[in-house]
């Protein structure tokens, strides 16, 4: 038995301690924003926040995450209210959208951590988020909409 904190609700999960908190969130949580991607944490689609710092949950066991503090993409706001969810949109960055939970959930941490990225910066923090489609551009135009709306 496992006790975690998913966007912002306490709950306990009878499952295995070596079980990929991904399998967890998706099957037993039944929130599916996040994604299964390559299953090797090179992707990004599996993004999380774990105490707010962005995770990838389809290599890390729920052991490891015990007793913290997760958040995915359906718990950064109820109406996609959130400045990088509105920039997201404004800017029409989703082309298929597999990918964008986790771009989403990376662009929040880059964000919290720099309210005023350069482009560097929001390359280098979002280089491992891979976008089959090629949205980068976009991507990138949106954090830095998302920086604005944040400031506003």
């Amino acid at each position: 038995m496992v006790s975690l904190t998913i966007n912002g609700k306490t709950q306990q999960f009878d499952v295995p301690d070596d079980m990929p908190l991904l399998w967890l969130i998706r099957d037993f949580a039944h929130l599916t924003g996040t994604k299964f991607g390559c299953g090797m944490a090179q992707c990004g689609a599996c993004t999380v926040h774990l105490d707010g710092s962005p995770l990838r949950a389809c290599v890390t066991p729920v052991s490891a995450v015990a007793g913290k503090s997760i958040t995915t993409i359906e718990g950064l706001s109820a109406d996609a209210s959130h400045p990088v969810q509105q920039a997201w949109a404004e800017l029409d960055v989703v082309q298929c959208g597999y990918c964008q939970s986790g771009q989403i959930m990376s662009a929040v941490a880059l964000l919290k951590a720099k309210p005023d990225p350069s482009d560097a910066d929001i390359d280098a923090a979002m280089s491992g988020n891979i976008c089959r489609c090629g949205t980068y551009q976009r991507v990138r135009a949106a954090v830095h909409r998302a920086a604005e709306l944040s400031k506003a």
